[in-house]
């Protein structure tokens, strides 16, 4: 079995190891194969709550 560290290649849409595609189509390095799949779920939350923050900071809502 292949050791990390695991990318998500956004060309293929797969997990791969460091001998992958090129490093400007994929995301990671990650720890763990299962961080890997999970890539771009954590993508989505952290673009959620940063969306979520920005709103925030239009409305005047600053936490400073």
């Amino acid at each position: 079995m292949a050791e990390g560290p695991w990318f998500y290649c956004l060309k293929h849409h797969a997990v791969e190891t460091r001998d992958g595609c090129a490093e400007r189509h994929r995301l990671g390095p990650f720890a763990t194969r299962a961080e890997a799949e999970h890539a771009l779920e954590k993508v989505a939350e952290r673009n959620e709550r940063a969306d979520a923050e920005d709103r925030a900071w239009e409305r005047g809502e600053r936490s400073d």
